[in-house]
């Protein structure tokens, strides 16, 4: 599910988890549970930003950061006209720690089944698009050829991209106006100009999921695994079981043990 869009600074609401109930017999295991549940859920909640690295990263929310000096978002009104957003939200000045602090910086990157093309939806519900003269526009409510990019790695510039246009060619920033730069849809190859950097919610970038979710498995402290077990564990059976955690084979792990401590008493 899709969750709402929020920004640094916003209060978060404080989840309510159940208490395990002090009679029941399977106290240890639930509290064992809820533990890995909410662990689970720290991840999937994560709102920080971080790079997309490839084009198969890109999805959901995401901030296009344009080579403009100093660096802006790319960004729309609720009319659909584009324009360089200002950013405010980064680390020392730079570009690849921004965050966006304004809904109308936000687009959510959808790619199209079965092909290479993403769609950009701006905040207002519709889809940026771009005219056989360049001109670039969020007006659209349906995803034609003109409303899809395709996102292509900058060679030995990592972790950044030109977007190309249906028509082979890459939206670029436009330097010449005097009221200040401008993105446009016509420049014919990859340059400086044509260089951005994408950023995305961390939850939706793969690798990223896969690392939070291993990283969260193995918050469980030694105590609540030999409550689980039912006797004390050594430092090689707590390994054991934490990696059987990130694996998904926990439960067969823990039955073996379980099963050794029933035969131990009775030895």
């Amino acid at each position: 599910m899709v969750k709402p869009l929020s920004f640094k600074g916003d209060k978060k609401v404080k989840k309510r988890k159940r208490v395990a109930d002090d009679a029941d017999t399977d106290a240890p295991a639930s509290k064992a549970l809820t533990t890995t549940t909410s662990s689970t859920d720290a991840a999937t909640d994560d709102d920080s930003w971080v790079n997309a690295d490839a084009p198969t990263d890109v999805s959901g929310p995401i901030i296009v950061v344009l080579p403009t000096e100093p660096a802006t978002f790319l960004a729309c009104d609720a009319n659909g006209k584009v324009f360089c957003s200002q950013i405010e939200n980064c680390v020392e000045g730079d570009p690849a720690t921004s965050e966006p602090h304004d809904v109308r910086q936000v687009w959510v990157a959808t790619r199209a089944a079965g092909t290479e093309s993403f769609s950009l939806k701006g905040h207002h519900g519709r889809y940026l698009g771009c005219d056989k003269y360049g001109i670039l526009s969020a007006t659209s409510t349906a995803i034609s050829p003109a409303e899809s990019f395709t996102v292509i790695p900058v060679p030995d510039n990592s972790s950044t991209f030109g977007l190309q246009t249906a028509r082979d060619t890459f939206l670029t920033i436009d330097d010449s106006k005097a009221s200040g730069p401008d993105v446009r849809g016509d420049a014919e190859g990859i340059t400086f100009s044509t260089t951005f950097r994408i950023r995305m919610q961390a939850r939706f970038k793969p690798r990223h999921k896969v690392a939070k979710a291993e990283k969260a498995l193995e918050k469980i402290s030694k105590k609540e695994l030999e409550d689980i077990i039912g006797r004390r564990l050594d430092d090689d059976e707590v390994k054991k079981l934490r990696k059987a955690r990130r694996e998904g084979n926990f439960h067969e792990v823990s039955l073996a043990y379980k099963v050794k401590t029933s035969h131990d008493k009775y030895a």
